[in-house]
């Protein structure tokens, strides 16, 4: 952990360098500001924005918590199915591959027609975009159980469900993590996206609205919240990988 501290700073570093470059050159090529504003400006907006902005930030917070555990809980409990019922995997698990080649965004107003403005269409649009990595990542974790453990097992005397919940689901955690990790940057997107279908609040709509009066240093700023609320997700789930999963981190610590 404090070796992954020590080298932050080179990235924070090549950020920092970034931001002068994107300063200088805004400023010595003369820009308008409604097309590409400067990052001081960007971060006077945000300061003095914040009393209209946190509003929207909170919306698209507590929508992008409940769909990425609604999203996680389907993937997590498809994943399941399919691997120990693989007639079922053998029927369903290409049209799960077909569902992702239909985009989101061309789905939307179908949601809308069906479901209505409410929260249905909004939390399925974030469950789209979250279960499909934890089903995926969570049937290659079950599948990479070494063979030699289940045989193992099974000499013991153990059955399919004692196999099953005491060797392949902890075995698949770091896989099922990993998907995690994909998917809690995904609902923030997936948040942002069912707030077009017509929300009153959140940074979808905060986002419409600065574009629409061209207050480009708006855009900038929520896409800078966007950017920290994944990282804040995908940090949260490596803490709790971190504290669930602390035999892969002592393996990892030998290497």
């Amino acid at each position: 952990m404090k070796n992954n501290l020590l080298k932050g700073w080179r990235p924070a570093l090549v950020l920092l360098l970034l931001f002068i470059i994107w300063e200088m050159s805004v400023k010595l090529a003369d820009i308008p500001a409604w097309l590409l504003p400067p990052p001081t400006d960007i971060l006077k907006e945000a300061i003095e924005g914040w009393g209209n902005f946190h509003e929207h930030l909170q919306s698209t917070i507590k929508l992008s918590l409940l769909g990425f555990i609604i999203g996680s809980s389907i993937g997590l409990l498809t994943a399941i199915i399919l691997h120990l019922i693989p007639s079922v995997k053998e029927s369903i698990y290409p049209l799960l591959i077909l569902s992702q080649n239909v985009p989101i965004i061309v789905l939307a107003p179908l949601l809308v027609i069906w479901f209505g403005f409410g929260l249905m269409p909004k939390i399925i649009v974030i469950t789209l975009v979250c279960f499909f990595p934890i089903t995926v990542a969570a049937l290659d974790g079950f599948r990479q159980t070494p063979n030699e453990l289940k045989h193992y097992m099974m000499m013991a005397g153990a059955n399919r469900r004692q196999l099953f919940w005491k060797l392949e689901l902890p075995f698949s955690l770091p896989a099922i993590f990993s998907g995690l990790k994909i998917s809690a940057t995904y609902s923030v997107m997936g948040a942002v996206i069912s707030e077009w279908l017509g929300a009153k609040t959140g940074i979808g709509v905060y986002m419409t609205l600065a574009s629409s009066s061209f207050r480009t240093d708006r855009v900038f700023v929520a896409i800078v919240f966007i950017m920290i609320l994944s990282l804040l997700l995908f940090m949260l789930i490596l803490l709790a990988e971190r504290f669930l999963v602390r035999w892969k981190r002592m393996e990892d610590d030998r290497k």
